[in-house]
């Protein structure tokens, strides 16, 4: 076929697509196929691919478990850091600057074993101070620091390291509303609460999905830091069992191969998500 015989405006929309491509994706799929490819014909990728994979449910539920609640405790912390209330102001900007200023894994060894113990401590003072309940109060009393696994403290940390990453983006969220549409909604008669609910906080979340997209990724990255404590994920696995047969560049190679494909997916869907917003709202 004879370039020339294409008519121009098709001419120039392939070359622009062409342009357009990303061709860092491109050589990504590449190295993808390689590692399939590598793991359906030989027989120790398969084995390293079926030992490390046993974590990825475990990945995946603590992130998504973490998630959750740290946009729970973050939407709370990001209110509360444009209240005018003195008090609840102070309290939030405290918590965000104490935490955000704490790495990650450090913050996650403080809660497992500082935090947890403390915990379980008060738990059981409680308990000592309600024992005229009798047997209610018995679990509280009995309740011990091996009840509190590390799964449930590696969350724990978890959604508090993250929670005051959120907070700040639902705090720039909120106040990037026009103060007109506020003054408005107080002129219909509505109260403070109303107007948060009601005209502020649905523009703020949809302004804040990008950004919001992106921590999760970022979560999802920092959930190997679990594997510090013992917690079965994909990074623990692949230390097992790199430790056991010296395997350790084909063992990591399918452990991030398995961290970057969900990655590079949730990458995608982000800025996916993020044009496919309308202007006036990012």
């Amino acid at each position: 076929m004879d370039l020339a015989s294409i008519p121009a405006p098709r001419r120039h929309a392939a070359y622009g697509f062409f342009s357009r491509l990303p061709y860092w994706l491109l050589v990504a799929l590449l190295l993808g196929v390689l590692i399939v490819w590598r793991t359906l014909t030989n027989d120790t990728y398969a084995v390293i691919f079926s030992a490390v994979s046993r974590g990825l449910g475990l990945t995946i539920y603590v992130t998504l478990v973490a998630y959750a609640g740290a946009l729970v405790v973050g939407l709370l912390i990001g209110i509360a850091r444009v209240s005018k209330n003195r008090i609840l102001y102070e309290a939030a900007t405290f918590y965000v600057e104490i935490i955000r200023g704490a790495p990650m894994l450090v913050l996650l060894l403080y809660i497992a074993f500082v935090g947890a113990p403390a915990l379980v401590a008060v738990v059981n003072q409680l308990g000592e101070l309600l024992s005229f309940l009798g047997p209610l109060a018995r679990p509280l009393i009995e309740f011990r620091v091996r009840d509190f696994d590390f799964t449930t403290r590696a969350i724990l940390a978890l959604i508090i390291g993250y929670s005051a990453f959120l907070s700040e983006i639902f705090r720039a969220g909120i106040e990037s509303i026009e103060h007109g549409q506020i003054e408005a909604a107080q002129s219909l008669g509505m109260s403070r609460w109303q107007v948060l609910r009601l005209v502020v906080l649905p523009q703020a979340i949809r302004r804040v999905l990008p950004p919001l997209g992106n921590d999760f990724i970022a979560m999802l990255k920092d959930s190997s830091l679990v594997s510090v404590l013992g917690v079965p994920d994909i990074t623990q696995m692949g230390k097992v069992y790199a430790a056991s047969t010296f395997l350790y560049f084909e063992t990591y190679n399918i452990v991030a191969f398995l961290y970057l494909s969900m990655t590079i997916v949730l990458s995608l869907g982000v800025r996916w998500m993020e044009h496919r917003m309308p202007q006036n709202v990012r």
